[in-house]
């Protein structure tokens, strides 16, 4: 199976939506309670500074990011990024390609670092991918994440400093 990491487009939306609102059900990864439907998700991936979808040959879209500013002003250069790959699609790489694809976007943005605010403790397979990626953990946030069930769950901060790229860099990393 070919995947390729591209923007998102109108269509990618409904399978975009299912991808984000099964994240949020689960409540254990995204600080988001409320579901997507068409019009706030359209509306919400849209105003992203980049928005991209992981697609096989036939378009089913298997995973996506979303990539904006971590804060303003002085902090503005620092960016952050959600990732979610379709249930019955992972440990397949996908979310590795995800991750290398925003980098590369961050960097085109003009952003120096990547950040990642909440790692949740027990999601362990991102913390392994970020770290392999060079994301240096920041310490701990004891009880920093409400899980679905009202526990409380710790988590950690990640960056990373991002490497200049220029716009044709990339193109081939993104395909699997």
């Amino acid at each position: 199976m070919n995947i390729t990491v591209r923007r998102f487009q109108p269509g990618d939306i409904p399978g975009m939506l299912e991808i984000w609102n099964e994240i949020i059900e689960a409540g254990q990864a995204f600080p988001q309670e409320d579901f997507l439907d068409e019009e706030t998700g359209c509306l919400f991936f849209s105003e992203q500074d980049h928005s991209a979808v992981a697609v096989d040959d036939k378009s089913l879209v298997l995973g996506l990011y979303i990539l904006h500013p971590n804060n303003v002003g002085r902090c503005g250069h620092l960016a952050n990024a959600s990732y979610a790959v379709r249930e019955e699609y992972r440990d397949r790489g996908i979310g590795r390609l995800l991750v290398e694809d925003s980098l590369i976007e961050a960097s085109r943005l003009g952003f120096r670092i990547m950040q990642f605010n909440a790692v949740v403790a027990n999601n362990e397979g991102a913390m392994h991918l970020y770290e392999s990626l060079g994301f240096v953990r920041l310490g701990l946030i004891p009880g920093g994440f409400r899980l679905k069930d009202g526990r409380f769950e710790d988590m950690y901060p990640y960056y990373k400093i991002l490497e200049p790229v220029s716009d044709n860099v990339g193109d081939e990393q993104r395909k699997k």
